[in-house]
């Protein structure tokens, strides 16, 4: 693939030589949801057609349970009209993104008055005013507050989220709020088989995800770091000559996600590089990584990206348990990914995470973050 196609973002570690900002809370929330088999059994396989090859398909996308603000199997909106699903967006999106936030300003010891900057991320639905302004109230966010809404970019929106809020807090000394929601189920499709279709319908689900990070150090102690978990950098890699592989329509009938079978042949040839760039600007070895947070956007990506960067199966398995147990939440998975890597293989003080996503143009984001 021609260098000509491929752009490059970086983003320093800090703003006039100050410590990285911290991940110093988390949280989640996720609505009700069943298992890939009573999903298959109670809607698809009469929404398409019991067809042999479209259950494998479906039953095989490494999901176990799923989670739908909209659940299929009460409930068939897929005749409905795009303005019929905005309509229904902040209705099932706010409790979600505000039962995630509440958690991570808790679990933080954060109020909501103090905040300086609310970052909000979604790619399933629009309304103005914004998710964000909706959201700032429920947590009683000053008026003054600095929201940032961040929507058309998929599954990797959280990674140049987290890097706009580090920056935030890096530059204005003052906590930051991130919180990705989506709603993928608003955009169930009309009876297909259509195998891109079959795919998407099988692996998306719903969720929120949501962290607070503030600046290192402190004003009384400026060198004192902050405990949590340090955003260090933030890289992208773009190659827009495939950028028609991953697409998120908006038809008439919802969004229609356009998801090739070609995605992580793209991803295989691009995330090892990405990885070796951002370590290589802080003289970090690849041994030396001791967690990894990967977007499970499906089995196969996973085991492309196993592949290239040479993980073991324990370093792979936080990501592969979210997709068995939450499915592909779009933006809000890689938050989930890295809660999941903290709980159960936590990166030690002084040593180093990556996490990595991918979405559309196709891009390829990651950070780097430290214990």
């Amino acid at each position: 693939m021609s260098t000509a196609t491929v752009r490059d973002s970086r983003t320093d570690d800090s703003l006039g030589g100050n410590l990285p900002a911290a991940i110093t809370g988390s949280g989640q929330a996720f609505p009700p949801g069943h298992t890939q088999q009573e999903y298959w059994d109670g809607f698809y396989s009469r929404h398409i057609g019991d067809d042999r090859w479209a259950r494998t398909v479906f039953l095989g996308a490494g999901c176990r349970f799923r989670h739908t603000a909209v659940d299929p199997t009460a409930e068939d909106i897929s005749g409905w009209s795009t303005g019929s699903r905005m309509a229904r967006y902040l209705e099932e999106a706010l409790p979600l993104a505000t039962a995630a936030a509440e958690r991570a300003l808790a679990s933080s010891g954060i109020e909501g008055g103090e905040l300086g900057m609310l970052a909000v991320v979604s790619c399933t639905g629009y309304t103005t005013p914004g998710l964000d302004i909706h959201l700032a109230q429920a947590l009683g966010a000053d008026p003054s507050l600095q929201r940032l809404l961040i929507g058309h970019m998929g599954c990797y929106a959280a990674l140049p989220g987290l890097g706009a809020v580090s920056d935030f807090a890096v530059a204005r000394r003052r906590p930051a709020l991130l919180v990705c929601v989506e709603v993928a189920s608003l955009h169930v499709q009309p009876g297909t088989r259509d195998m891109e279709q079959v795919v998407a319908h099988a692996l998306f689900s719903d969720g929120a995800g949501a962290v607070v990070v503030e600046p290192g150090g402190s004003l009384l102690d400026p060198v004192r770091r902050t405990a949590g978990l340090e955003v260090i950098d933030v890289v992208a890699r773009t190659d827009v000559a495939t950028a028609e592989l991953m697409r998120w329509d908006v038809t008439d009938l919802g969004f229609r996600m356009r998801l090739s079978r070609r995605v992580p042949d793209v991803l295989a040839d691009h995330v090892g590089s990405l990885v070796d760039d951002l370590l290589a600007r802080h003289d970090i070895r690849r041994d030396q990584v001791e967690g990894w947070a990967v977007h499970p956007g499906g089995p196969r990506i996973l085991d492309v990206v196993a592949d290239r960067l040479e993980l073991s199966d324990q370093a792979m398995a936080p990501s592969r348990r979210v997709l068995e147990e939450h499915g592909n939440c779009s933006s809000a998975t890689i938050l989930v990914v890295i809660d999941e890597v903290r709980r159960s293989t936590p990166i030690g003080p002084g040593r180093f995470g990556v996490a990595l996503a991918f979405g559309p143009g196709l891009t390829l984001y990651g950070a780097l973050l430290r214990g």
